[in-house]
């Protein structure tokens, strides 16, 4: 539990909420309900075990946190309880509620068990991966998608794991329990388009084989695509690009446009995820209350940036 004030508010709330679920108890020393309910949302902290962390705030000592988010909720009365979550307050409720309701409110926002597990497996994978501990940091990412089968990133660098072995028969059985999902993480669906492509190369012709077919017919857009393929499933990304750029621009509705859907895939997966925000440091605050967090602008990648444009030019 922590007390917020206008000089941690931005660290404790808008960051860290990024990292976990916060709970914000705005509440006064003369409120009778006030003191039910406190008591009740420190028993649930410690029953919820670190999947969210509470956070106190004394309305006649932060006046001025206290009426924004009384303003922009429409409240007007306290014990007052305001859910961030990534950076934003998203949800709230007024009063000493029962601590059943309570809990129906906690668990629509804040990660299971199960989730909280597979997060934790995941994280370690990431640190073993830095480490060059590729089998540990594979049995974790097992571990971290049978916890929390809804966990699309760990899914995904399980794959990538995978395919990067050479296994392109277990990166397949970890992908098609999602293959049909509606709406599914582009970074997923790229990986489809990376698993099939690994699994044609060993039957694939030979690069010779395949770039004499092209030098005889430079629209032989097949042997353009199984190549492509072919170095699509050896990692070598930007050569892979460049062949299915040759088909794109003399015939962008090819196959169903697939030259482009391979495309866009490869641009998918060697594109970097977005840093996760850490935390500012606390009393790093500039004095004033601020209910957005501040966006990161991820450093561009050169290779990416060069490879969308000359898409773009392509298509359009």
């Amino acid at each position: 539990m922590i007390d917020i004030t206008l000089q941690n508010f931005e660290a404790e709330l808008i960051h860290g909420s990024v990292a976990q679920p916060v709970l914000l108890d705005i509440w006064a020393p003369w409120c009778g309900p006030c003191r039910t309910l406190g008591p009740m949302l420190e028993k649930l902290e410690v029953a919820y075990a670190g999947r969210f962390k509470l956070a106190k705030l004394n309305s006649d000592d932060q006046p001025q946190i206290a009426a924004q988010l009384s303003q922009m909720f429409g409240v007007r009365s306290i014990p007052f309880c305001v859910m961030f979550s990534e950076g934003q307050p998203v949800d709230g409720f007024v009063g000493a509620l029962p601590e059943s309701q309570i809990r129906e409110f906690l668990d629509k926002h804040v990660p299971s068990p199960d989730e909280l597990e597979a997060q934790a497996e995941a994280d370690e994978a990431e640190a073993l991966l830095e480490e060059g501990d590729a089998d540990a940091a594979l049995q974790k990412l097992m571990a971290a998608v049978q916890a929390d089968p809804n966990n699309d990133v760990a899914r995904f660098d399980l794959i990538k794991l995978l395919l990067e072995s050479g296994d392109a028969a277990s990166a397949r059985q970890v992908f098609e329990p999602v293959a049909g999902r509606y709406g599914l993480d582009a970074r997923l669906v790229a990986a489809g388009h990376w698993i099939t492509a690994s699994e044609k190369a060993p039957t694939s012709r030979s690069e010779e084989a395949l770039q004499a077919a092209i030098a005889a017919n430079r629209r032989d857009f097949d042997a353009r695509f199984e190549l492509a393929q072919g170095h699509f499933a050896a990692g070598r990304f930007t050569q892979a690009m460049d062949e299915l750029l040759e088909i794109i621009m003399r015939d962008k509705a090819w196959n169903e446009e697939l030259a482009r859907k391979t495309y866009v895939a490869i641009l998918e997966i060697i594109t970097k995820p977005q840093p996760k925000p850490t935390a500012a440091e606390p009393g790093g605050g500039k004095g004033a209350l601020e209910l957005t967090g501040k966006a990161t602008v991820p450093t561009g990648d050169p290779v990416v940036d060069q490879y969308r444009r000359k898409l773009s030019m392509a298509l359009f």
